[in-house]
C-alpha cells in the first residue's frame, strides 16, 4: 500500500472515531433530556392535581356568591 493511501485511511479512521464519540455523547444527552422531561411532566401533572384539589376544597367561585347581609 502506498503511504498516501495509508495516511488517508488513518485520517478516515480518526474522523470515524470522532463521529462515533460524538454520536455516543448525543445519545447520552438525549437519554438525560428524556428523563428530565418525564420528571417535569410528572411534576406538572401533580401540580395540576393539587390545584384542582385546592379549587374543589374552596367551594364555589367567590364572585358568584351573594354579598354578605350587611350590604
Amino acid at each position: 500500500m502506498s503511504t498516501e493511501l495509508e495516511s488517508r485511511i488513518t485520517e478516515l479512521e480518526v474522523k470515524l472515531a470522532f463521529v462515533d464519540d460524538t454520536v455516543n455523547g448525543l445519545s447520552s444527552a438525549d437519554v438525560e433530556i428524556s428523563q428530565r422531561l418525564a420528571a417535569l411532566e410528572r411534576a406538572m401533572r401533580d401540580l395540576r392535581s393539587d390545584l384542582s384539589n385546592m379549587r374543589a376544597g374552596l367551594g364555589n367561585d367567590p364572585h358568584s356568591e351573594p354579598p354578605p347581609p350587611h350590604y
